[in-house]
């Protein structure tokens, strides 16, 4: 039986507007095996207290999620590294924390560490992380795609890679997120994601296999990666949404700006893919959703 990575790669799915959507990343280190629901199933971890984490600062717009480093099988460390993300295009930071129990973050007013604005908490982190999803009890591709990927990529880049539990869009495994901008790539392998890293410690975006920047909601990503192909542009934060309108359920009007002071209007449908297929290994048939921008103005003249 095909995996669902094997089936999307088949049918050639789009990637483009399948990225999670947050603009801020909660990084907590827990090392040791993850459950599926990973702030609360996960041995060691009080469901509780990782469900109400996990909760507030998603309401403070950052997505939480369990990292360890690649290899690493042991289930307990001294202290927790943390890092606070914001990814939001001239407003992009890091910060780490080193804590002793989820606790202590649990504490945080994330509402007021959200950004734009930096805060002060922890230590500045400046160099870009790259976090591979690898979670095989979210998704067994996630764990025969992903976990190859970042011992590989862990040979090459040591202090920025860390694997994750949940990135979703399990079918374009090895998936993985490079922070702080944000953007979220799939179908990766060790030459293409160290590319990625490697681009965004220049300030920029690598287009080709890109699913999106996390920023933005998924018509929005599809937008964005719309104009990069027609442009060519790649510094992560040249381009933002300025604004975007709905046209009932699955239809959208996006404008895309340039820090230049161009602008671009993209329409963007969401269309029902066919043939019917698991959008995770172990669900039933169903028909994904994918983003179809059209570019409606053509690139204006500087």
């Amino acid at each position: 039986m095909e995996t669902c990575t094997e089936l999307s790669w088949r049918y050639a799915e789009p990637m483009a507007g399948s990225a999670p959507t947050s603009p801020g990343w909660l990084l907590v280190e827990h090392p040791g095996p993850w459950a599926a629901k990973a702030l609360t199933g996960t041995r060691g971890i009080d469901p509780e207290l990782g469900g109400a984490l996990e909760r507030q600062a998603a309401a403070a717009g950052f997505r939480a999620t369990l990292i360890r480093r690649p290899g690493r099988t042991t289930e307990t460390v001294a202290r927790r590294t943390a890092f606070l993300v914001w990814t939001e295009p001239g407003a992009t930071w890091a910060r780490r924390l080193t804590v002793d129990s989820l606790g202590e973050l649990l504490a945080l007013d994330f509402a007021a560490l959200a950004g734009p604005a930096e805060p002060a908490l922890g230590t500045a982190w400046t160099e870009p992380l790259a976090l591979v999803c690898t979670n095989g009890k979210r998704d067994r591709c996630c764990a025969t795609e992903g976990r190859p990927l970042a011992e590989a990529l862990a040979g090459r880049a040591p202090d920025a890679v860390w694997e994750a539990t949940h990135l979703g869009g399990h079918r374009f495994a090895p998936t993985a997120v490079v922070l702080p901008h944000g953007y979220v790539y799939g179908r990766l392998d060790a030459d293409s994601a160290l590319a990625a890293l490697d681009a965004a410690r220049g300030g920029a975006m690598v287009v080709d296999g890109c699913r999106g920047r996390s920023t933005w909601s998924r018509p929005e990503q599809a937008a964005e990666i719309a104009v990069r192909e027609d442009t060519g542009e790649t510094s992560a934060d040249a381009l933002r949404v300025d604004a975007t309108e709905e046209h009932g359920e699955h239809a959208w009007t996006v404008r895309i700006a340039h820090t230049d002071g161009r602008t671009w209007t993209v329409e963007v449908t969401a269309a029902a893919e066919e043939p019917a297929r698991p959008e995770s290994c172990g669900k039933g048939l169903g028909n994904p959703l994918s983003m179809r921008p059209r570019l409606v103005t053509p690139t204006p003249a500087l």
